[in-house]
Order: C-alpha cells, then sequence, then structure tokens
C-alpha cells in the first residue's frame, strides 16, 4: 500500500510517500525561518508533487491519504485538511486523519523499531507539545508501549493548557518523561523543572514527520472526507481576541 500523508498544523509543511510492502520513503519538509510566517498555501501542493516524481509514483497508485488534524494553528489545519478532502475527492482516495500530537511522540520516540534513535533509558513515556501561542501549549502523552499503536487512547488526554499547568501533570504522573515538540522547546525551563527529558532545539524529534503519519495512517480506519475535521482544542486566537474586545 503506498500511502500520501501530509501536515500543516505546525509552522512547517511535511509532505511523505510510504510503501508499506517495501518500507520505501520519500520525505520533504519546509521549516519558515523564525518570525516568519508559514509556507502551506504556496508549499504544500508544490511539495505533495514534487514528492509523487522523487518516489516514481502518480495519482493512481496512491492507495490512502493520511493529513494531520492537530491540534495546531487554525489557518494552518484549515489547508491541510481541505487539502485532503479535496484531493480525496477528485482522485477517490481513501482518506484517514492522524493525530499530530500522537505522530510527533512515535516519530521522537522510535517506537516500533523504526530507526528512528532510543530515548533515554529512564523514560518511559512520551508527551508531544507544540506551542500554541498565548502562553499555552497542546499537548498529549503516551506510554512508549501504546504510543505505536493507531488511535491508542493518551495517558495525557491531548489538551490546551499553560506550561506550568503541563509540568504539574508532568510531574503527578509517576512517570519519566520525554517532552518533544516546538512548545517543549520553547518551555523548556518549566518543563525542565518537572523532570522532563527535551532534546535539543535542532533535534529531529523536535519537528513533525509525515512518515510517521504515513505509518500510523496504515492501521486505522479511512473515513469520509467531510468526516475527517480539524481538532482545534481551543477557539481561533480571532475568536479568542473578538470575545476579549467585547468583555471590555
Amino acid at each position: 500500500m503506498k500511502i500520501l500523508g501530509f501536515d500543516t498544523a505546525t509552522p512547517a509543511t511535511a509532505v511523505a510517500i510510504l510503501d508499506t510492502a517495501t518500507g520505501a520513503t520519500a520525505a520533504e519538509r519546509d521549516i519558515p525561518p523564525r518570525g516568519e510566517r508559514p509556507r502551506h498555501t504556496t508549499a504544500l501542493m508544490a511539495m505533495i508533487v514534487a514528492q509523487l516524481r522523487s518516489f516514481d509514483t502518480d495519482w493512481g497508485e496512491i492507495d490512502r491519504i493520511a493529513v494531520g488534524v492537530g491540534p495546531g494553528t487554525f489557518t494552518g489545519l484549515r489547508i491541510g485538511v481541505a487539502t485532503a478532502q479535496a484531493l480525496a475527492r477528485a482522485r477517490d482516495i481513501p482518506l484517514v486523519g492522524v493525530s499530530t500530537l500522537q505522530s510527533l511522540a512515535l516519530g521522537a520516540a522510535g517506537a516500533a523499531g523504526a530507526g528512528w534513535g532510543t530515548a533515554p533509558p529512564d523514560v518511559d513515556a512520551v508527551v508531544a507539545v507544540i506551542d500554541a501561542r498565548r502562553g499555552e501549549v497542546f499537548a498529549a502523552g503516551w506510554s512508549l508501549q501504546d504510543v505505536s499503536r493507531p488511535g491508542a487512547a493518551a495517558r495525557l488526554a491531548p489538551r490546551a493548557l499553560a506550561p506550568e499547568a503541563l509540568a504539574a501533570e508532568l510531574r503527578g504522573g509517576g512517570r519519566s518523561w520525554l517532552a518533544v515538540g516546538d512548545g517543549a522547546v520553547e518551555f523548556r525551563a518549566a518543563l525542565e523543572r518537572s523532570g522532563a527529558w527535551i532534546p535539543e532545539e535542532d533535534s529531529d524529534r523536535n519537528r513533525v514527520d509525515a512518515v510517521v503519519h504515513c505509518r500510523l495512517a496504515a492501521g486505522l480506519r479511512p473515513e469520509a472526507p467531510d468526516d475527517v475535521r480539524p481538532e482545534y482544542l481551543r477557539l481561533p486566537d480571532a475568536e479568542i481576541s473578538l470575545r476579549a474586545a467585547r468583555q471590555q
């Protein structure tokens, strides 16, 4: 089975193709320089076409599309999910929504013997942390045994919360945590005080990998395109600002 996967939940645009029969992959990631806006609108389709060419395949050979459903930025998620829905309808390809947080956690943990490296020996759980702006993070955590299972229940359920609140959750969980993602890097001080281990800022463990989306999607049931929806976890920033203005 050949799976096309992509994600636009974070500032990066990630695209990959996986052939589950051979294990062959092709992948690309576009990361905007610090301070610049994400390039999802201009980069996504160009990267998809480039990866199809790189993999020497065409739409007729793609058996499944996997799209990251977040949580993440409102605009980014809307672009990614809308693109996936349109491609699934136009090409009549089954569509799967993948948790961006679980994919990030799985890629970092190096689960399923996929050769992505190993966590420190005392770590027994991994929490994915995405910077949600406004002083909050999106986070979810799994045991190392569970994170590789598609749709596995999280030990720390996906939510939006303050970094200090997340640190308190990690301290009280009775586990040794690997914390990854741009939110873990941004709020390193608070999370390290909880005892969490955080890779260096430039580590690939902190970045979404669309190949991992494909691996998870191989074990998930496809849905009707309209049923694949973004997982925002909180109101869009524009709506938050509007409500704050009304209260004032």
